[in-house]
């Protein structure tokens, strides 16, 4: 049984997340420290660090998605996910047998947490990347984790590795992934808490809003920043993998769905067809309801789950090749990414 001093129950958004005018505002990453040889930085060794990361989760599915892109072996892997409890404990160890991390050896990610700070009040958030060596979570910045990897790891990666953070565009890819963030990663997160109708119309407009100019942006360029891949394309990416087969149920009415944009679609597509994208996008996982559907109203996709053909649907040819002056490849290759 877990001892549920350390493996604390989660806290929930809608009671501990929301302002005096309704709308959702995310908690703060707790865990934030850098990567570095400095005295309050956290070192860069190969083999003691192990993320964890959900399926249902985009802020952690881009934390896999590039490292495999990179091919940072040298960070162990592991899944968390949730089963049906009377207390809500949270991320769960539950695809490992007696539901205990091989490495870690604890049940709960809150445990983690608690090896880290006792005092931490906050949700066990994925990703978080731990310690194997003192069993504690070191960084759970979503924001800033991703481009660690691609900056602070580059020793460890594979020959040949993409170039996701180019230095002559860090400033202009920290600049648009800040929008990205507000208006679409988290913005469809502000709908689906807000507590009032106000709080939810300004989300959603401010959603909308910006898939139109991502519309527009994606019609004259392959990916975002152009002819390759970057981290803001594995960030769009996420959000778009789990609009169509998730988010929408906590939406009410959508103005369009994901398929209905032409050139966010097939850039879509064109992602998912990189292995990295492909091999860490569970699509009936996100599609299946969990929880009680003990009810008439069961939503499509849970209904459908098991028959629908998600790699057939999302593995549809596109036409966003010709945007590219390069277009056999996908990635810029740098051999100078410090």
């Amino acid at each position: 049984m877990p001892n549920h001093d350390i493996a604390r129950p989660r806290p929930k958004e809608t009671e501990n997340e929301i302002d005096a005018n309704g709308a959702f505002v995310r908690q703060n990453n707790h865990f934030t420290a850098k990567f570095g040889p400095q005295e309050n930085e956290n070192p860069v060794e190969a083999n003691r660090y192990r993320l964890i990361w959900a399926k249902g989760c985009n802020w952690s599915n881009r934390a896999a998605i590039v490292r495999e892109l990179l091919g940072i072996d040298a960070i162990s892997v592991n899944l968390v996910g949730r089963t049906e409890r009377t207390v809500d404990l949270g991320w769960e160890f539950c695809y490992d047998e007696k539901h205990k991390d091989p490495i870690l050896d604890v049940e709960f990610l809150s445990e983690l947490y608690a090896n880290a700070d006792p005092e931490y009040k906050g949700r066990a958030t994925v990703p978080a990347l731990v310690d194997s060596k003192t069993k504690k979570v070191i960084n759970n910045d979503y924001h800033k984790l991703t481009n660690y990897f691609e900056v602070d790891f580059a020793e460890f990666h594979k020959e040949n590795a993409p170039d996701l953070y180019p230095e002559t565009l860090r400033s202009e890819i920290d600049k648009f992934n800040e929008w990205l963030f507000h208006n679409i990663n988290n913005g469809v997160y502000k709908a689906a808490f807000a507590q009032t109708i106000g709080a939810y119309n300004d989300a959603f407009n401010h959603f909308y809003k910006g898939l139109d100019e991502l519309e527009k942006r994606l019609g004259k360029n392959r990916f975002l920043f152009g002819d390759y891949v970057s981290d803001s394309d594995v960030r769009f990416f996420v959000t778009l993998a789990r609009f169509d087969i998730s988010y929408y149920r906590h939406l009410g009415p959508v103005r369009n769905r994901i398929v209905d944009f032409k050139n966010i679609w097939g850039y879509a597509r064109d992602l998912y067809q990189i292995p990295a994208f492909k091999n860490n996008t569970y699509f009936k996982d996100l599609a299946k309801q969990t929880g009680n559907t003990n009810t008439i109203f069961v939503d499509y996709n849970t209904r459908f789950w098991n028959q629908i053909d998600f790699a057939a649907l999302w593995g549809e040819p596109h036409d966003r090749a010709r945007l590219s002056k390069d277009p056999d490849h996908k990635f810029l290759i740098s051999k100078n990414k410090k």
